[in-house]
């Protein structure tokens, strides 16, 4: 049986990648990758199950106190080191990550993948240059603040922007000095495969980075109950995050979670109105498959007549199609349970008295997986598709008449991940944003995502925070050494 796929010209390994070496699964099991695009079958992948995730573990287990000791120098050198393969690679991650799970490849060649490289050069540098915490006395004695490695470190990532999701997590990881599990999404696994050859190629010792795949019911289970892990990274939805928890806290190990969200974008009375349509057509990015996306549409209601008019023109000229095609806007969606999920939101929402004011379906010209950028109106704040995250190219626009109105509705889900607040007025802007529930606030912008931020999300969008300093607290044990200074020493020689 062939272990490698091609995949736009370029061989992928479908196997696990284990203490340095590629692995099968034990007992040959395998599951089938297909692209959104078309259907096709793009691979049989190794599938995972608990001796994968014990080998992976234990190799990470073995592997880290020599990764621990390296010194933060050769730590920063390697991470540069990969992010220059995905550079030198950049063409065939974006290719294969387009055919995997549907985005554009206009978003992977300019933006996804040389973010990619950025994220794994932004914390090695951070490492060396901006970690510290300047030293402080407590009467006569000093106080040293450390960043100590914690361990071994499981990371679950999404399948909506694989890689690079992927390199928010493995980057702070490796920097702080642990050995690290990375399982990929089952639905987009491929660049991970490929990661793990750019890793080879740069140097880092086997078993600092292992990648198993599977599903989260069989190896991910395993991967986070394991007595080992000393850290457990994980985004993706409420549910699954749960089940996390729950095995972590046997172990009492440490979690990190970016979960859904249902973020407003607000337009007060003063918006630009312009501005405020661009930033709101904006959110059917990547299909509507982004967790930051302001998907709940709030507009003041002397501004509904116009921007709905100035909404409809420009969504209609969207250019729906192959993601292959630079031209293109609107991909498919990942896979065939997610189309039905989302086509099942819309289609009880209409049941139940909302109305279409562009899409309300599925693309039935491109068939397969495409669905139509879809606006829903008249919907009451506690409908299902204003409460819960469709994830899917569909939008909710309810009115307010007031800020109290504006905010109440903003805050009323059970989600808390962003927000996006379209002001004429600096103060205006100011005094809504502090007043939402969100993790990050937009204002006259959306999906800013600078690494020396915190980044997470409230109530059920998150627990904990990552990015600069923060993704060193999640990763490292922090450690303060205070020293006597003026008594208590002998003196030598």
């Amino acid at each position: 049986m062939s272990h490698t796929t091609t995949v736009a010209g370029t061989p992928v390994d479908t196997r696990h990648w284990i203490n340095g070496v590629r692995v099968a699964s034990a007992d040959g099991a395998t599951f089938a990758d297909h692209s959104p695009i078309d259907g096709t079958e793009l691979g049989q992948i190794s599938r995972g199950g608990k001796p994968e995730a014990e080998a992976a573990v234990a190799a990470a287990k073995a592997a880290f106190p020599a990764w621990a000791a390296t010194s933060p120098q050769e730590r920063a050198r390697l991470l540069h080191a990969i992010a220059d393969g995905v550079e030198k690679r950049l063409e065939e991650l974006a290719q294969v990550e387009t055919h995997d799970n549907g985005a554009l490849i206009r978003s992977h060649r300019r933006g996804v993948m040389p973010r990619v490289a950025h994220n794994f050069r932004f914390f090695a540098d951070w490492l060396t240059n901006d970690l510290g915490h300047e030293d402080f006395d407590t009467n006569t004695r000093r106080n040293h603040v450390s960043w100590d490695p914690a361990g071994p470190c499981v990371l679950i990532t999404p399948w909506n922007a694989p890689l690079m999701m992927e390199s928010w997590k493995v980057a702070p990881a490796l920097a702080a000095g642990n050995t690290v599990v990375l399982k990929p999404a089952e639905w987009s696994p491929l660049t991970a495969s490929l990661l793990a050859d750019i890793a080879a190629e740069a140097g880092l010792p086997a078993g600092v980075l292992n990648i198993v795949q599977g599903y989260g019911a069989e190896v991910g289970q395993a991967l986070t109950e394991h007595p080992d892990v000393r850290r457990i990274s994980f985004t993706g939805s409420v549910p699954t995050a749960r089940h996390i928890s729950a095995a972590a806290a046997a172990n009492l190990t440490p979690v990190s979670l970016e979960l859904g969200g249902k973020s407003p974008l607000l337009v007060l009375e003063d918006a630009d109105l312009d501005l405020a349509v661009e930033l709101a057509v904006e959110q059917y990015d990547n299909a509507g498959q982004v967790c930051l996306a302001g998907t709940r549409l709030l507009v003041h209601e002397s501004l509904q007549e116009a921007f709905v008019e100035k909404f409809v023109q420009k969504a209609n000229s969207l250019v729906q199609g192959d993601p292959r095609d630079a031209a293109t806007d609107l991909g498919p969606n990942i896979h065939p349970r997610q189309l039905e999920k989302i086509d099942g939101f819309v289609q009880r929402a209409l049941a139940a008295g909302a109305q279409a004011v562009i899409g309300g379906g599925p693309n039935t010209e491109l068939g397969g997986l495409y669905y139509r950028p879809t606006l829903l109106t008249g919907l009451a704040q506690d409908a299902e598709a204003v409460q819960e995250e469709i994830f899917g190219p569909v939008l909710t626009l309810q009115t307010f008449a007031d800020d109290d109105e504006a905010v109440a509705l903003a805050n009323g889900t059970r989600f808390g991940l962003a927000a996006t607040v379209v002001s004429g007025d600096r103060a205006h802007a100011d005094r809504i944003a502090r007043q939402l529930v969100a993790g990050t606030v937009w204002v006259n912008c959306f999906y800013v995502r600078d690494l020396r931020a915190p980044f997470g999300g409230s109530r059920q969008s998150g627990v904990g925070r990552e990015g600069g300093t923060w993704s060193f607290d999640f990763y490292c044990d922090l450690k303060n050494t205070v020293t006597a200074q003026e008594s208590g020493w002998v003196q030598h020689g």
